[in-house]
């Protein structure tokens, strides 16, 4: 072997002397197994210059061409310090980090993303003062499965003060305080909120982050889920991107439904702007209405409704105007002018609140989608759940932060 140069593994480092590279080789080869994989991941290859004595020993983990995904990227220096790591993917993304332990580690922010290649470049230097710059690269195992993602509400939106953020995700999710440690919410005035996990109405995994209390209006809130890399768990698979959103909170508006007064009432900024009768759902287990706050999911318009999709046989099967979704069971908001004869007198829908097509078209027209519905009533079947549609503030503060899982 030509005196300078010190095999590791299928790497070479250049050194100025024989004597120094039998040092190098000592403390390179000692960290290494067989077929030349160091525990610590792989030696970076130097890129050479002049030398005017020993340089810093730099080790990259993950390595190799199958290497492990959602792991951080790791670089140790031997024999000096580093000064700047960039990891850099194949389309020219980046991953951040952080030195400690006096510059000699680096770890990222991140996890490898799998099936990804890096390019770490790391500039050193070595306690005998030489600078040096090394260069190393690896490329993870490519996912068996994706998991991904259903959000609520959407980007650069303008919702009600009681709209949460809600995902809801295509594959079980085990690694639940993973997850959530990856989902980062920011607003504009410092929001107190928390994550809550359950089981959606469709039976996939769901994780919904509400205020404290309802949000202040012109609020601004972001979701950035810096997902790529993480792992969800047993039959779930990787997470392959990042999701980011934006929405601002508009107007104060609650609306109030009093079903044993049969009576909605408008509140804009603590005002009462229009109050008018209703008919609620017929007093029992399966017409009644549903109590408690839930939000406006939707404005769907004019839809077809069949009672054989809620489980009620052949009740109904109509078309129905200035339809509101509130919750995932089938009720809304809407118009029925063929109850008009129980509007402020008898509850006599099958779970709806229906009202005068007038009315419901003022409504329409006023709500906007995270618009809260505080529905009340001695004849109401029950509290409507938190996973049937967006029923998040029917637990109280305490209840609903026990639900996260950090």
């Amino acid at each position: 072997m030509p005196a300078g140069l010190v095999r590791s593994g299928h790497l070479r480092v250049r050194v100025a002397a024989t004597a120094t590279a039998a040092v190098l080789a000592t403390v390179a080869l000692a960290a290494c197994s067989a077929g030349g994989s160091s525990r610590a991941g792989t030696d970076a290859k130097d890129d050479g210059g002049h030398v005017n004595g020993a340089r810093a020993t730099v080790t990259v983990s993950p390595h190799g061409v199958r290497a492990k995904a959602g792991e951080r990227v790791r670089v140790a220096a031997r024999g000096g310090t580093l000064t700047s790591v960039t990891v850099t993917d194949a389309r020219g993304g980046r991953l951040s980090g952080r030195l400690s332990d006096g510059g000699r580690s680096w770890v990222s922010d991140r996890n490898a993303a799998p099936g990804t290649s890096y390019t770490v470049v790391a500039a050193t230097h070595a306690d005998g003062g030489t600078p040096g710059s090394s260069r190393a690269s690896f490329t993870t195992e490519a996912a068996d499965r994706v998991n991904k993602v259903d959000w609520r509400p959407g980007d650069s939106t303008t919702v009600g003060v009681a709209q949460p953020i809600s995902l809801v995700f295509d594959h079980p999710v085990r690694n639940k305080a993973a997850v959530e440690k990856e989902l980062k919410v920011t607003t504009s005035n410092g929001t107190e909120g928390s994550w809550g996990w359950m089981t959606d109405w469709s039976g996939k995994d769901r994780v919904d982050w509400r205020p404290k209390e309802y949000w202040r209006p012109g609020t601004k809130v972001t979701l950035d889920a810096r997902l790529n890399g993480t792992d969800s768990g047993a039959d779930g698979g990787w997470f392959v991107r990042d999701y980011r959103l934006g929405f601002t909170i508009g107007a104060r508006q609650v609306v109030k439904v009093d079903l044993d007064r049969k009576q909605l009432t408008v509140q804009r900024n603590g005002r009462t702007v229009r109050s008018f009768p209703v008919s609620g759902g017929t007093p029992g287990p399966e017409t009644g209405s549903w109590r408690g706050t839930e939000v406006v999911m939707a404005k769907e318009g004019s839809i077809r409704m069949n009672s054989e999709t809620v489980g009620l046989g052949n009740a109904y099967d109509q078309k129905v105007d200035y339809a509101m979704r509130l919750t995932w069971s089938g009720t809304y908001a809407h118009a029925a002018p063929w109850n008009s004869a129980y509007f402020g007198r008898a509850n006599k829908s099958h779970g709806c609140i229906g009202m005068s097509d007038a009315d419901a078209r003022w409504l329409y027209e006023h709500t906007t989608v995270g618009d809260p519905f505080e529905v009340k009533g001695a004849e109401t079947k029950g509290r409507v759940a938190l996973n049937n549609g967006l029923g998040d503030w029917n637990a109280d503060w305490d209840e609903w932060r026990a639900k996260s899982a950090l």
